[in-house]
């Protein structure tokens, strides 16, 4: 009889155990495991191009025009759909993005390492909000600053971080924390504090200084800027926990706009998905609900290592954003106890006296209360080539759940 919470706890300690940390800055095609050049990264479980929801094909559109690939809208549709360009999920390639997650080779992609456990995680670089690829949107605007942010953003953090040395992620969510963010929806201390970091680095760079000025203004003016960089540090601090033998513990979750997927660590790399739900949030003027696309991105992999949603308690602020109240938000962070494996012994809430933050969702424990993790998210428009709408909170479907513990059943010979 396997000895599930023996393995729950080995699974947990890792999350707890990782030290994620910054260890450089590359082109996707150079550093990314198994990427080519007419590869495409994208968010969630694997879709096919026919599947694939409005914001994830419109920001492949505009991935194809960005390399070159193809020139216009329509030549990007009948590339994408004559079978030549490979789609896969960044899950598949130790990466993840937000949103409609699309990486495509000549990106530059943060490099993070788990210093406990030896393995690495990669993320694109954060556009910043509205009209973005990671919304879907392709216009000049959005080609125009990908490559901006190929030529000089991605080289220039490169050089930086090769004179400030390796810059340790988990030390700033831990401080963000702190400071009000939650490290999902509200960044704009973790993004001030790896501005702080970098700083001297992009000061003494070999760089114009009309670049590097350029560089602060860019990062200063994005407060999800930190987002991209956390994601690759959950990202490699939930991949440290797959595959252990008899774990009902989650270690992906992510959505592609059409489904919603979780893999759990005693299953290894089968997915288990369901579609993906509408969001519940707030709409930029001029936009609402019927707009709206379901569920997309990888950014809830910060939810499954303990952030985000799951540390809403600490960003009372971010309310204004996603929707509800102070009160709604400790209350959504107090319930996912209720579905966790234990507190985070680094990441803690200052409102709840520094309790650390429900961390390991279990996915016995969802199915007997009933409670599903909270997300918090952004939302795209349903249809390609407009981008961001709104924010707002979200649930996974319960049938993941269910699915995930029947498999679990038969693997383990449980009755």
């Amino acid at each position: 009889m396997v000895d599930i919470e023996r393995a729950n706890q080995e699974a947990v300690q890792r999350f707890l155990n990782s030290q994620p940390v910054l260890v450089g800055i590359g082109k996707a095609l150079d550093v990314i495991p198994g990427m080519t050049p007419k590869t495409i990264l994208h968010a969630g479980p694997p879709v096919t191009w026919d599947r694939m929801s409005g914001p994830l094909k419109g920001a492949i559109i505009g991935a194809l025009i960005y390399e070159g690939l193809a020139q216009d809208e329509n030549q990007a549709i009948e590339l994408a759909s004559s079978g030549e360009i490979i789609f896969d999920s960044c899950h598949h390639h130790n990466a993840v993005g937000p949103m409609a997650g699309v990486t495509s080779p000549s990106m530059p992609v943060f490099i993070v390492e788990n210093k406990t456990y030896g393995n690495k995680a990669y993320c694109n670089l954060n556009e910043g909000l509205g009209k973005a690829l990671r919304f879907g949107a392709y216009g000049e605007d959005v080609i125009k600053r990908l490559k901006w942010m190929e030529e000089v953003l991605g080289p220039a953090l490169k050089e930086a971080l090769s004179i400030v040395g390796e810059i340790d992620v988990k030390n700033l969510q831990v401080q963000a924390l702190m400071m009000g963010d939650e490290c999902h929806n509200r960044n704009r201390a973790g993004t001030s504090l790896f501005l702080r970091q970098i700083a001297p680095g992009l000061v003494k760079s070999s760089l114009p200084k009309e670049d590097v000025a350029k560089v602060f203004e860019f990062i200063n003016g994005n407060d999800h800027f930190f987002l991209n960089l956390s994601m690759a540090a959950c990202k490699a601090t939930a991949d440290s926990a797959k595959g252990i033998k008899g774990s009902t513990m989650v270690y992906t979750m992510a959505r592609n706009g059409t489904d919603f997927g979780i893999r759990v660590s005693g299953l290894g790399d089968k997915w288990f998905t369901a579609p993906a739900e509408k969001i519940r949030g707030l709409y930029f003027p001029g936009f609402g609900p019927e707009d709206a696309n379901p569920d997309i991105g990888d950014s809830v992999i910060s939810e499954t290592i303990g952030i985000g949603g799951f540390a809403m308690a600490a960003a009372p602020a971010i309310v204004q954003f996603v929707g509800g109240t102070v009160k709604d938000a400790i209350n959504y962070t107090q319930s996912m106890y209720e579905i966790t494996l234990t507190e985070n012994n680094a990441y803690r809430i200052p409102y709840l006296d520094f309790k650390g933050t429900p961390t390991g969702i279990d996915i016995r424990k969802v199915i007997e209360t009933g409670i599903l993790p909270i997300i918090n998210t952004g939302i795209a428009h349903k249809k390609p080539g407009i981008g961001q709408v709104g924010a707002g909170l979200v649930n996974p479907p319960m049938k993941c759940f269910e699915d995930a513990l029947i498999a679990f059943a038969e693997e383990y010979n449980i009755e």
